[in-house]
């Protein structure tokens, strides 16, 4: 997992309350579970004109010019600005795999549906609440200013603006240490390889009938 410690990332403002992982990444793309190729297809059917499936040419599909996405000042942005409960709906951790490859690094919302804000810890992507309020003003600026960038700060959890105001964020011991390492739940585990393989052996030696 890409670890996370601090990027200075231009802001995409989706102004959508209650935004499910359906829309996030829709049901026919979950066929594959290698993490990767999601990008291309994240909020599909906000992002094109038609009706998209798996193996289809997405450079040749028309793009709907309404959507936040679209448009030329957002290309490139790695921190996504939305509006409570993001990420609602079912469990699918496709959709942070989708979010990722699409290029987004941090997500700011006043809140977040519990699976899918543990799903971004694990899959490199930071998560942070903020007040709503605090959302509001960024909207704001965000469709005041082009190049809205906003530096997104681990180590010391803060979220700075151009003008060099920062908000603090919380976050969780673990779900740090693990981010700014890039540990997944296998890199964390493998942490303790030499353990594994010392148990292994102890018990290929207590019981060996099990291994023939």
């Amino acid at each position: 997992m890409q670890a996370f410690t601090k990027i200075d990332g231009l802001v995409a403002p989706l102004d959508r309350a209650n935004v499910d992982t359906d829309a996030i990444i829709p049901k026919q793309f979950l066929k594959s579970i290698k993490r990767s190729g999601f990008g291309p297809n994240a909020f599909d059917e906000w992002r094109y004109l038609d009706h998209g499936e798996p193996g289809m040419d997405n450079s040749k599909r028309a793009l709907n010019p309404d959507f936040v996405l679209n448009q030329p000042r957002y290309q490139g942005a790695s921190v996504l600005l939305a509006r409570e409960n993001f990420g609602c709906g079912s469990s699918r951790e496709h959709a942070p795999w989708a979010l990722l490859d699409y290029g987004f690094r941090a997500i700011i919302a006043p809140s977040f549906a519990d699976i899918f804000f543990n799903n971004c810890f694990k899959n490199g992507i930071l998560p942070i609440k903020l007040d709503a309020a605090i959302v509001d003003r960024l909207f704001n600026e965000v469709a005041q200013q082009q190049d809205y960038r906003l530096t997104v700060d681990l180590e010391t959890q803060t979220v700075t603006t151009p003008s060099g105001q920062s908000f603090g964020f919380d976050v969780d011991g673990h779900r740090k240490h693990c981010l700014l390492n890039g540990f997944d739940d296998i890199g964390l585990t493998l942490q303790q390889v030499d353990k594994i393989k010392e148990f292994e052996a102890k018990h290929r030696t207590a019981q060996p009938w099990l291994f023939n």
